[in-house]
């Protein structure tokens, strides 16, 4: 540990990413990325990006890329704030929203960026267990005692279980002077009658929602995460930004980000066939044997009750599949599986009825 360090860094846990090895011929789904290429017209427009204008600086407000997505949810550009990836998105969520005298709550099994963040801005949080379903119950954020603010991943990560947007709503009423932010990178792949948290933001102003344009867009390498709510707490976003770093976003970001979202019609073509695979891919792994947690993201959570999960990604890594183990409590013999293309889940699938087999 260097002497040059402050005690602030000293102290800290940092997030671990997934794994991005690099081995040839690799079936990788470990880290949740669209097994589909980004929009043609997200293409072109990266394509058409890049000239001269690269030495200027680019939009500071991305504003173009603001009123794409308050046309896409039907709302004003003021209630929309952009950032590079959600992740900083919700690093300036933390700071500028969510960091109280009273402890933040969120899900004990979730994201684990969330308490890195609590560890970096100095936030006391506070987990919250699942219930044995692997579901957030509603009831124990509203009869838990004082709290700062709430957030929580919807579909959750990495269960990938669905809270109702009923339920979600329930919890924004029962606080009202509580800031919630919901975290919604896997959202598009809900299914029929999935609704976005957006469709709450002008009822409940103490309701931030927070996307990325990284997985049912598959902009990954683009870095592109947004922000919706009331307008209030965009200025509160947009104060830390500008306190911070004033052009978070590129030329070509705002690009491609702007194109992605006004491509309908190739969003919904891909993020309904990821929803395919990931239906097919249930079924196949509970036909070997599998316990597949009901998902509405692009991954499923799996166990099989007579293999041990680590021994099982390690057999699936020796050819050459890539899968994520979480080593701790509660989930440790649960594998999270991203939906790959179908050659892909077939190759798993095929991988793991063999290790079933052999290890009988």
């Amino acid at each position: 540990m260097s002497h040059f360090w402050s005690d602030l860094v000293a102290g800290l846990t940092p997030y671990v990413p997934g794994e991005q090895p690099k081995l040839p011929d690799l079936v990788k789904l470990n880290t949740n990325e669209n097994p589909y290429p980004p929009s043609p017209r997200a293409l072109e427009a990266l394509r058409g990006e890049i000239g001269d204008n690269l030495r200027l600086y680019p939009d500071p407000n991305s504003d173009r890329l603001k009123a794409a997505i308050a046309t896409y949810y039907q709302i004003t550009p003021r209630q929309v704030f952009v950032g590079n990836g959600s992740d900083e998105v919700l690093a300036h969520a933390f700071l500028g929203l969510l960091k109280h005298d009273a402890p933040l709550l969120f899900p004990d099994i979730s994201y684990s960026f969330y308490p890195v963040y609590c560890g970096l801005y100095g936030i006391e949080g506070r987990g919250v267990p699942l219930n044995d379903r692997f579901e957030i119950r509603v009831d124990d954020y509203l009869d838990a005692p004082a709290c700062g603010a709430v957030i929580f991943p919807n579909p959750n990560a990495p269960t990938g279980r669905l809270l109702p947007l009923a339920e979600v709503e329930r919890l924004l009423t029962g606080g009202p002077d509580v800031v919630v932010v919901v975290d919604e990178a896997y959202i598009d792949f809900g299914g029929p009658g999935c609704k976005s948290a957006i469709t709450l933001v002008d009822k409940y102003p103490n309701l931030l929602v927070v996307q990325t344009l990284s997985k049912s867009r598959s902009l990954a390498g683009l870095r592109v995460g947004f922000a919706v709510g009331h307008a209030d707490l965009i200025e509160a976003l947009e104060r830390i930004k500008n306190s911070f770093n004033s052009y978070p976003l590129d030329r070509l970001a705002i690009a491609g980000a702007t194109a992605a979202i006004e491509d309908r019609a190739y969003f919904e073509a891909t993020r309904l066939a990821v929803i395919a695979s990931r239906e097919q891919l249930v079924r196949d792994m509970t036909a070997i044997g599998f316990d597949v947690l009901p998902s509405a993201a692009n991954f499923i959570f799996a166990r099989h009750p007579a293999h041990d999960a680590g021994d099982l990604a390690a057999a699936l890594r020796a050819r050459n599949i890539i899968v994520r183990h979480f080593r701790q409590p509660r989930i440790e013999q649960y594998l999270r599986i991203t939906i790959g293309s179908d050659p892909q889940c077939a190759a798993l699938v095929a991988a793991l009825r063999e290790i079933v087999e052999i290890c009988r």
